[in-house]
């Protein structure tokens, strides 16, 4: 099976919160907390009296939103086209990807832009599905969907490739974006996606191992930020 250059290359759309409902509440949420001159600490923390399915599932759309404007300002290099299957990852790591046909999976190497495109596709195709994604007036039934043990898993896998897609820009374009003035709206959001995933333990310390020197010190300072009196995370 062949793999071209992405060829969609910076399309990906923000993904919007319907107003009103649940997930639009939540985001609103944290919007307000950082904006108010509230730390990451306070802004990834469960809201009193919410649900933490439903936290973490606003969560997914809104970090889905942060990685996929980054890679949109990127993703037209031409350089990206010089990466061959299997190139362009973290190292001592290939993220490979799983086609499905009918009852059949095949896993396939491909390059690291080729998956950064491949994994936003699939995430934005979950969220669009209002099945598993609700997104009305309906708190109870949204709240129903987000409880399922189906959707803690489909959100764990999502957290896992957002992960990877960071470990990638990390690993290989960095420096595009560093001459670009992006890096420090990486590092913040990178930031702010660690503290969530440690607040609420999505993340497997096997997928963690390729970017340990980056994200140890991320995770000391939200350790740090949780002792009494320390709020500066």
């Amino acid at each position: 099976m062949n793999y071209s250059a992405p060829s969609n290359s910076g399309t990906f759309q923000p993904l919007r919160h319907k107003t009103g409902s649940l997930r639009d509440r939540l985001h609103r949420y944290t919007k307000r907390t950082l904006g108010a001159g509230g730390s990451v600490t306070e802004a990834v923390a469960l809201p009193p009296g919410e649900s933490c399915a439903g936290w973490v599932a606003v969560h997914a759309v809104d970090f889905y939103n942060d990685i996929s404007t980054i890679w949109g300002v990127m993703s037209s290099d031409p350089y990206l086209e010089s990466f061959r299957p299997g190139e362009g990852f973290p190292s001592g790591v290939e993220y490979r990807w799983s086609e499905v046909s009918g009852n059949d999976v095949s896993t396939v190497s491909v390059s690291a832009p080729i998956y950064i495109e491949k994994v936003l596709q699939w995430i934005a195709d979950q969220i669009n599905d209002v099945t598993k994604f609700p997104d009305n007036d309906d708190d109870a039934e949204s709240l129903r969907v987000f409880q399922t043990p189906s959707f803690a898993a489909l959100c764990g896998q999502i957290y896992r490739r957002l992960f990877r897609v960071y470990g990638i820009i990390y690993s290989s374009f960095f420096g595009t974006l560093e001459a670009l003035g992006m890096a420090p709206h990486l590092n913040t959001c990178f930031k702010h996606f660690m503290f969530f995933c440690t607040e609420f333990g999505l993340l497997p310390d096997r997928e963690i191992e390729p970017l340990e020197v980056l994200v140890k010190p991320i995770k000391k300072k939200y350790y740090l930020s949780k002792q009494p009196g320390n709020m500066s995370g």
